[in-house]
């Protein structure tokens, strides 16, 4: 402990350094509770009234030698967890979503400056993981609950950006990994389980109790197989599983899906250059690995046990496309995989009788904060998700049809957010916004900014090509 007339010139300056970078640090993220932490740092710097390191006058060496690592390892944990919340995070690409732009094994710097942090929401949670510990078990606290805002950043979303975003769907979940969406599972037990009905006789309201049967049934079936599904729990929305696709529409624009092309308010929106679709194509004799890595087509793509004579479905980009066409000694016929109705049956909204495919979807109207929308029993489940789940209103539905918001009659809403449309450049193989609707401002996580590490998922260490070169330090603006 020093008295002030014992600090240091060195130690005024320090102190003063660090002090001036908190205090910017406060006004950027606007919070002021903070401050309470300025006499702690000025100490640490000067006077050291508090004995910070007082393990280092232990005598027993074991425990001097084991504090100091517990020192080390809460210092790097504190600062990995203001980094990675305010700058920063690794995030590796683990799905073909977005191939052949951003391949599986790729990993990318995410900036959270690029359109501005989110503060703290479930601040206690275990630096370095999402939701769980590598061997399992949840790595974060339930409460406290922080309610939603955002440090300006750099910029915003553009259309065609790649982002990183909290799964939208990710609320509830099954603790079988093998269930990847909890919602598409329980409307399709319960539909299983219930025999068939054309919900093409029905009016509105009947097919809304139809489909109300359906997740009721589904939620029990699901409830009452544990060994089957796992548990039934919930997450907060920043524990939920980081996804990354492509930002396709923005708030307030019309989406529609035409032959697989997107447009916005009637405008085709320009498709990434390494967009890929299905093909069904008839193989005269397996592919040859030398083919396959000419044309970059991955396992994910095409399981070596399906690599066989016969009709084979195989997601392929234009280029590629080209290639294996001109191998009549391969490939003799190549046609566009044309997804039916049924093929699509559970798409966003999931309790709507759309009769939308992949290839052919919507129009729907993408919401911005502060717009407001005629609701009505027509067109409610495009927009009943954000009204009760991510806007937290209480909603209910009459058996007349009559819509309730908070108790109050309502045929209209105004919204609180701004909500995205996200979807992966592996068209017909992506888990995106056709499938689980909009993506609201409060799960946005970041933007990569640049690859700085991509090992190839299909080979070994040692071999060649394990790691991809010339992918390293590439930036994501390059498939944008």
């Amino acid at each position: 402990m020093k008295k002030f007339g014992e600090v240091t010139k060195k130690q005024w300056i320090k102190a003063g350094l660090y002090l001036a970078l908190y205090i910017l640090f406060l006004i950027w993220v606007r919070s002021w509770l903070g401050i309470i932490i300025i006499p702690f740092i000025f100490d640490a710097c000067t006077t050291r009234f508090i004995k910070w390191d007082w393990w280092k006058q232990l005598k027993n060496k074991t425990l001097y030698q084991i504090m100091g690592w517990v020192d080390a390892i809460v210092f790097a944990l504190v600062a990995v967890y203001f980094v990675n919340l305010y700058l920063f995070q690794n995030y590796a690409i683990p799905s073909s979503s977005l191939e052949k732009s951003l391949l599986i094994g790729d990993h990318l710097y995410v900036s959270k400056v690029a359109y501005g942090p989110r503060k703290p929401m479930t601040p206690l949670t275990m630096p370095l993981t999402q939701n769980k510990f590598p061997g399992g078990g949840k790595s974060y606290f339930d409460k406290p609950q922080w309610p939603y805002e955002r440090v300006k950043g750099f910029g915003s979303i553009k259309q065609n950006d790649i982002v990183v975003f909290n799964y939208p769907s990710g609320d509830t979940i099954v603790t079988n990994p093998d269930v990847i969406d909890y919602y598409i599972q329980v409307y399709r037990e319960g539909k299983n389980h219930c025999k068939e009905i054309n919900l093409d006789t029905l009016t509105t309201m009947q097919q809304r109790r139809v489909y109300n049967l359906y997740y009721d049934l589904g939620r029990k079936l699901i409830e009452s197989n544990g060994k089957v599904f796992g548990n039934i729990t919930t997450r907060p929305v920043d524990r939920r599983e980081n996804y990354v696709k492509r930002c396709v529409g923005l708030p307030g624009q019309t989406l529609e899906i035409k032959n697989g092309t997107v447009y916005t308010d009637g405008v085709a929106v320009k498709q990434p250059d390494a967009v890929q679709s299905n093909y069904l194509v008839r193989l005269l004799k397996p592919i040859p690995e030398s083919l396959r890595e000419k044309i970059d087509l991955s396992h994910d793509g095409l399981n070596p046990s399906y690599n066989h004579k016969g009709i084979v479905e195989i997601p392929l980009t234009e280029q590629a496309k080209e290639i294996l066409e001109s191998r009549k000694d391969i490939a003799d016929t190549i046609v566009r995989h044309n997804w039916t109705p049924a093929e699509s049956e559970w798409m966003f909204p999931l309790n709507m009788n759309t009769h939308w495919t992949v290839d052919d979807y919507g129009p729907v109207w993408i919401p911005a904060k502060g717009e407001t929308v005629e609701i009505n029993i027509e067109n409610l489940p495009i927009y009943e998700r954000i009204i009760k789940v991510y806007e937290g209103n209480d909603l209910k539905v009459e058996r007349d049809g009559t819509i309730l918001i908070n108790g109050q009659k309502a045929t209209s809403y105004t919204f609180k957010m701004d909500y995205y449309w996200m979807m992966g450049d592996n068209r017909h193989n992506s888990l995106d916004s056709r499938y689980w609707g909009f993506v609201p401002e409060d799960h946005i996580v970041g933007r990569p900014v640049f690859i700085w590490l991509s090992l190839n998922q299909d080979k070994k260490w040692g071999q060649k090509g394990k790691i991809r070169w010339n992918r390293m330090f590439r930036s994501v603006k390059k498939y944008n």
